[in-house]
């Protein structure tokens, strides 16, 4: 294992966390680690994604309002063709790394592994992990044909860390023309409203479930979770109901978290509903079934209704601060 490329996705703040997750795993896989990016402002995050290992970004251009997925996709696919083969390539788990991946399996003739949460090397190749069976066991996987693999990585696999490097070397790698499937643009993004930290990236998370008993309770959750300074989150339970958006979704089917601080209130704990969630450091569960699963990993679980003790809990920290 020689060579890795990254997909680099960026946002307001820069490369984004997922990004810089994925150096970092790449990092310890192999020596030469580069990163294929795209926007207006490539060349000002050389700096960071150079910070944190990629020694290369190659530029797919600003794209102009373009969907990502046909020309990322194409740029990364010539790339390939003239030689510039890494044995692998790392997509984050988003909209657009899903569909650069797909695309780019299309067009080099290459399977995609995905729900990747490991990855080591054996013998030279590639190893992924990807659990099953809400996560009750874990399958290993790995490519036998000629690369590049392609994989597609769930956010909080890996932790972020600086390497101290130097900014990476920017080369430009245009697309060229992709034809009829470049023809759709973005007219118009629309932000949801959001306070706080965000949910997959906050120290604390506190979600809520069926046994909250109805929408209205779940103002108690995000009262809460604002106290504690972290973010509301949910069960996929009650995002089918309606209650909240599915924004607010941990679980296999929503969003990965892994805060230091997690609570549950009112949650079973399926195991879908657990490899969201797992990783955090301690985890605190309320629920009245004291059979419930989520007491199963739970570092501090409390068998009670919480109609009263999430108000008792709420009034006890307003009154602290």
């Amino acid at each position: 294992m020689d060579r890795i490329w990254v997909l680099a996705e960026t946002g307001e703040q820069g490369p984004t966390p997922l990004t810089l997750e994925l150096l970092a795993a790449a990092r310890g896989l192999a020596p030469r680690v580069e990163a294929v990016a795209w926007g207006p402002g490539t060349a000002s995050i050389a700096g960071v994604l150079g910070e944190h290992g990629a020694s290369r970004v190659y530029d797919v251009g600003d794209l102009a309002g373009a969907l990502p997925g046909a020309p990322v996709a194409a740029a990364m696919a010539a790339l390939v063709e003239r030689g510039e083969r890494p044995d692998a390539v790392l997509f984050p788990a988003s909209y657009d790394g899903r569909d650069v991946a797909g695309r780019l399996s299309v067009r080099l003739d290459r399977p995609v592994l995905t729900n990747v949460t490991g990855l080591s090397v054996r013998d030279g190749s590639l190893v992924t992990e990807h659990p099953v069976f809400g996560g009750a066991q874990i399958v290993h996987a790995r490519f036998t044909g000629e690369g590049p693999g392609i994989y597609v990585v769930r956010a909080k696999s890996f932790a972020a860390a600086s390497a101290g490097g130097a900014a990476a070397e920017v080369v430009a790698a245009p697309a060229g023309d992709v034809g009829p499937t470049g023809a759709a643009r973005i007219v118009e993004r629309h932000a949801e409203e959001a306070s706080g930290p965000k949910l997959d990236e906050a120290a604390v998370v506190v979600s809520g479930g069926r046994g909250l008993g109805s929408a209205d309770s779940y103002a108690l959750v995000e009262e809460l979770a604002r106290l504690l300074h972290g973010a509301p989150g949910a069960s996929r339970a009650i995002v089918d109901a309606g209650w909240v958006p599915y924004s607010h979704q941990v679980g296999q089917t929503g969003k990965t978290v892994k805060p230091t601080l997690y609570v549950g209130w009112g949650i079973s704990g399926a195991t879908q509903r657990l490899v969201g969630m797992k990783g955090a450091k301690s985890i605190v569960a309320i629920n009245k079934d004291r059979e419930a699963p989520i007491f199963s990993v739970a570092d501090l679980g409390v068998v009670g209704d919480v109609h009263k003790v999430l108000p008792a809990l709420i009034e006890a920290l307003r009154s602290r601060s």
